[in-house]
């Protein structure tokens, strides 16, 4: 049996019970395989064992006071899972589905989108099942304050860089950072994706949606195509998606369709993202009221947004939400190209289907590590006392993103893997983190 084999059975007999966790943890180490076997090194310094365990996993306990004056508890979590080329860095992620199956499968892929970015940046992720939504401001913040005041022992700006994600936007963020300021006396970049009146970077909220649609005309420009013209659909409504949305329309791009938890809207003459911005940044209301902005709009509840037929798809809502089906009835109506911006949003015999299809597969680990960039970006601005501009920040980002591809591709060169992106990114990532955990030694 092979060393990958091996690591893999004893992982999944000790974490039988995390599936999100177990799915990432199988789809790296069957990729990474071939480098693996390739160097006994991996196996001398135990490297698989290693960077498959998290350094440390923080859970407690977050009470606070609603609005009727009742206490609520909800549980918090912080896991810190590998820091070989920099400090922790992942985001806070708030929703009713938040376990710790899920903070572990997104700060084991945390720890190869950041290492694809080229910046020192290691690994992490957080979060709570608490749903911020239908949430006073007031009940968001005693959330937000009494989560602090138990993280803020377990961070800080060369420790662990929280960040936003589900849940947690601009809001979120400043109330965190108030509780940690107040609690510690420092004021220091310890979260990104913060207000620009206090250490924000510009191109921050843009940038991981920015960054899919630069690292999905970055593949298309290698075969010789362009994202403009296409017809794409994008789920989800929220941060990722909706600049997604923005840039791929700013490229040229038609984006037909987008999704929230509730439903979908299809658009046939493109989706109007100042009415998604005004709907879910300002209103902070459902999708569907989409329609009223836009009246030869139609909103579904039933069948899914991936039934609708595009060239280019675009998943940003969450995880596993693109199914085998969904690969069917997207390569049946001509997609040729999924790139993903949420993390793991693709389930594994979908992402098979796709490839040997020959539809263009890029993964959410370099996808979507646009907002992992600027976030660091946010760090050096913080470190350096300086702020750039949008487009000092924006071009750094195009560049970044066609680095992460640039690598993708070199490993798909190197072990003769073709287009198998999903491949070229777990390898990319691991080797820069492997090299870095055998030059610390058996830490």
């Amino acid at each position: 049996m092979s060393y990958v084999k091996e690591v893999y059975q004893s992982i999944a007999a000790k974490n039988s019970h995390e599936p999100e966790f177990l799915q990432a943890v199988e789809e790296v180490l069957a990729t990474i395989e071939p480098a693996v076997e390739k160097d006994p090194i991996y196996r001398q310094n135990a490297i698989l064992e290693r960077i498959t365990e998290p350094d440390r996993m923080i859970m407690f306990r977050v009470p606070w006071v609603d609005d009727k004056g009742n206490i609520q508890v909800n549980r918090g979590y912080r896991v810190q899972f590998n820091n070989a080329i920099g400090p922790y860095k992942g985001g806070i992620r708030l929703h009713p589905s938040v376990n710790l199956s899920i903070i572990k499968f997104l700060g084991f892929e945390q720890i190869f989108k950041n290492a694809l970015t080229g910046l020192p940046i290691g690994g992490g992720k957080g979060g709570s099942d608490f749903d911020p939504k239908g949430k006073s401001d007031r009940e968001v913040m005693a959330f937000c304050q009494s989560f602090m005041t138990e993280l803020y022992r377990h961070i800080g700006a060369d420790v662990d860089v929280p960040a936003g994600d589900i849940g947690t936007g601009a809001r979120e963020i400043g109330y965190m950072y108030g509780q940690y300021k107040r609690i510690t006396s420092l004021y220091e970049g310890v979260l990104t994706g913060k207000g620009l009146t206090y250490g924000g970077s510009l191109a921050r909220k843009e940038a991981t949606g920015f960054g899919l649609v630069y690292m999905t005309e970055e593949m298309l420009k290698s075969k010789g195509n362009t994202i403009a013209g296409k017809t794409v659909v994008v789920s989800g409504s929220g941060n990722v998606a909706t600049y997604a949305c923005e840039k791929a329309q700013q490229l040229g791009a038609k984006v037909v369709a987008m999704s929230d938890s509730n439903g979908w809207v299809f658009d046939k003459d493109g989706i109007d993202i100042a009415a998604i911005k005004q709907i879910k940044e300002v209103e902070r209301k459902r999708i569907s009221e989409y329609v009223n902005y836009r009246p030869q709009a139609e909103y579904h509840t039933d069948g899914r947004i991936w039934d609708v037929p595009c060239d280019v798809a675009l998943p940003c809502a969450t995880q596993n939400e693109l199914h085998l089906s969904d690969a069917e009835t997207l390569i049946k109506n001509g997609v040729m190209a999924v790139c993903e911006g949420a993390n793991m949003p693709s389930t594994p015999d979908a992402i098979h289907k796709l490839q040997s299809s020959g539809i263009f597969f890029v993964p959410g680990k370099a996808a979507n590590a646009g907002g992992v960039a600027v976030s660091a970006l946010e760090m050096s601005q913080n470190s350096m006392r300086l702020s750039w501009t949008f487009d000092e920040v924006d071009q750094r980002l195009k560049g970044i993103m066609a680095g992460i591809f640039g690598q993708l591709k070199g490993v798909c060169d190197e072990f003769g893997f073709g287009d198998n992106y999903v491949a070229g990114a777990n390898i990319a990532g691991f080797k820069k983190v492997a090299t870095s955990m055998i030059a610390h030694g058996a830490v």
